[in-house]
């Protein structure tokens, strides 16, 4: 069974819902990267996304396009990212890693390659936002030959073929796109979320998690009454960015957000 698998199971079991931080590997340092890994952690993430810096982040609006800046600048790539989850993998054997990002790095390092490189440094899932399922089966058949979950997106305007191709081909979890737009975006609306999660779940068993516009703890606690887990990204970024910038912690930053955030959720499951 996969660390993700196991996750998600000792989360259902736990009568939990799942929290998923994002962040750009190379922000706010280089040097940073394995510190947050092992901060997320240690603040209650139950998987960590961890960000392919690229310079034409399509999906993502302005504050992980701008992570995505200061990361290439100081000379982040994917190997930075295959090596932080390597060191990160020393100390932690239990907490997932996914790898999210976009096909050019992949294509570039090579499918193949890139799988196996992946399983070496103890990758648990990828998702490549540009990958459709339908142009990807022999790559997602690459990572699961390795113990890689291959992640794909739903979003409001995936149709019903659309979710059941998913269905069949991603593992782990699928991640929903709460929303029409980029990263960051703060039009969320719980509803919404509820009556989609409920469409995806009639036709496929794969754990959801949804992202796109979850900035707050009560965001985060309304999205989950619906979901397996839930995906905080640009409030994580923000919040290290506007630390930064002000001389304090930007580690410290994320780690106390996330605490707030992992709090929230498990109050509200104690009391429901």
């Amino acid at each position: 069974m996969s660390r993700l698998a196991l996750t998600f199971r000792t989360l259902a079991a736990e009568g939990r819902k799942g929290l998923i931080p994002y962040f750009t590997a190379g922000d706010p340092s280089l040097e940073s990267t394995v510190p947050l890994l092992h901060a997320m952690a240690e603040a209650g993430a139950d998987v960590i996304e961890l960000g392919v810096p690229f310079s034409d982040p399509m999906a993502d609006g302005p504050v992980i396009q701008r992570a995505s800046e200061r990361a290439l600048a100081l000379g982040a790539s994917l190997r930075h990212c295959l090596a932080a989850v390597a060191e990160f993998r020393r100390t932690d054997q239990s907490t997932p890693v996914v790898l999210m990002g976009y096909a050019n790095p992949v294509e570039r390092y090579g499918r193949d390659a890139f799988a196996a490189a992946a399983a070496e440094a103890g990758v648990d899932g990828v998702l490549i936002v540009d990958y459709p399922p339908e142009e990807s089966e022999a790559f997602s058949e690459a990572l699961r030959d390795r113990g890689i979950d291959p992640i794909f997106l739903l979003a409001p305007t995936s149709s019903r073929d659309r979710m059941a191709q998913v269905a069949r081909q991603g593992s782990g979890y699928l991640y929903y796109v709460s929303l029409r737009g980029v990263t960051g975006a703060s039009n969320l609306q719980a509803s919404d979320v509820a009556a989609r999660v409920a469409e995806i779940r009639s036709l496929c068993n794969i754990p959801i998690g949804v992202g796109f516009g979850i900035s707050t703890p009560e965001a985060a606690v309304a999205i989950a009454q619906h979901a397996d887990a839930v995906v905080i990204g640009s409030a994580i970024i923000q919040l290290m960015e506007r630390a930064s910038q002000s001389s304090a912690d930007p580690i410290e930053a994320a780690a106390q957000f996330l605490h707030r955030v992992r709090s929230a959720l498990d109050a509200s499951t104690a009391t429901a």
